[in-house]
């Protein structure tokens, strides 16, 4: 883990649990191990709300190596937003890193987010949410397919979840708000600052992977979100259905693209076979000697080079006759680090 330095940004972390001892161990780990530069972790700060597994317990032995890790139990189980007032009753900063017991952080995940408070108008950052189950089935394909719409709206209008960071202008949410993230950003943007979306800051999770999950999950968020607009006046991004609407018609689009694409790869491939039956079958034309593709006779190396520059990234070696590898181009490498 990078050290920060004496003027760095310094937050809480706070995690929200319930039953998570499958995943809370490696979540902790990754709290623990993250790249900090501009910003300092003083504290993080579990929430385990009426735990019957070892979620607990787990989080002692962390807090038994680690002096920042602290555990607050809750005897019963009275929602996501009880516990969140736990953590911001217990916070020490001014800066508040929220995060779910259930996702795991990138490793620039909190640099990413809490950097951005270095403006004194920013009141609020959110992360990206990457689901890690693959879409191997339709309700996987629908859940990356949701949070690829839901990131294309974040970058014209943050809709946060998940993993949010913000300054701590309140001691607490009431208690009829499901939706804490969404209250949040109501406040912020209430007191005049800004909400800030940082696709570069990761968190990873798993998608509902029946529909009865992905059902329950739309449902109580969307109940959520009407209540946090009828009685608060607020309304978030995803409710605004003539955005929503744009940003799945730019989707539906791509996919009808990618279709017709598929269609004519179909045609072509399907009639360079007919072709080729009756080159074999009638014609008795094995193709010895080649019926040249002139297109493809082009210097390679010299667009592989002009490819790898436009990108800003340097030639791998090149192997030479002799054997030897002549060396790389030297290209500007001072790109910002890739996500996972």
């Amino acid at each position: 883990m990078s050290v920060a330095n004496e003027h760095s940004l310094v937050c809480s972390v706070g995690v929200t649990a319930y039953n998570e001892e499958e995943n809370i161990g490696h979540l902790l780990e990754a709290l623990l191990g993250q790249h900090l530069h501009t910003v300092q972790i003083a504290e993080i700060i579990i929430v385990a709300s009426a735990c019957t597994d070892r979620t607990a317990p787990i989080v002692r032995e962390f807090a038994a190596r680690d002096p920042r890790v602290r555990l607050i139990e809750q005897e019963k189980r009275e929602g996501k937003t009880s516990a969140v007032n736990l953590f911001l009753g217990a916070a020490q900063s001014d800066i508040c890193v929220l995060e779910s017991g259930d996702t795991i952080p990138h490793e620039y995940a909190i640099e990413h987010m809490v950097r951005m408070f270095a403006d004194p108008t920013v009141g609020m950052v959110g992360a990206q949410k990457i689901p890690v189950n693959t879409p191997d089935h339709i309700i996987g394909l629908l859940s990356h397919l949701r949070l690829r719409m839901e990131h294309e709206l974040c970058l014209e209008i943050p809709r946060l979840g998940e993993m949010i960071a913000f300054r701590k202008l309140f001691d607490h949410i009431p208690p009829d708000v499901a939706m804490d993230e969404a209250f949040v950003e109501a406040l912020v943007v209430r007191r005049g600052l800004s909400v800030k979306y940082a696709p570069d800051a990761v968190v990873y999770n798993t998608g509902p992977d029946t529909i009865r999950d992905f059902v329950r999950q739309r449902r109580r968020n969307h109940a959520g979100h009407l209540y946090l607009k009828h009685k608060y006046g607020y309304a978030v991004s995803s409710i605004q259905n003539q955005r929503v609407l744009r940003v799945a018609f730019k989707e539906v689009w791509g996919v009808i693209r990618l279709l017709w694409v598929l269609f004519l790869l179909a045609i072509l491939e399907g009639w360079s076979r007919l072709l080729g039956w009756y080159d074999f079958a009638v014609k008795r034309n094995r193709h010895v000697v080649w019926d040249m593709a002139w297109t493809q006779k082009q210097d390679v190396q010299e667009i592989r080079r002009a490819q790898q520059t436009k990108a800003g990234y340097p030639m791998a070696a090149v192997p030479m006759g002799n054997g030897q590898l002549a060396a790389p181009d030297r290209l500007d490498d001072s790109r910002p680090a890739a996500q996972a």
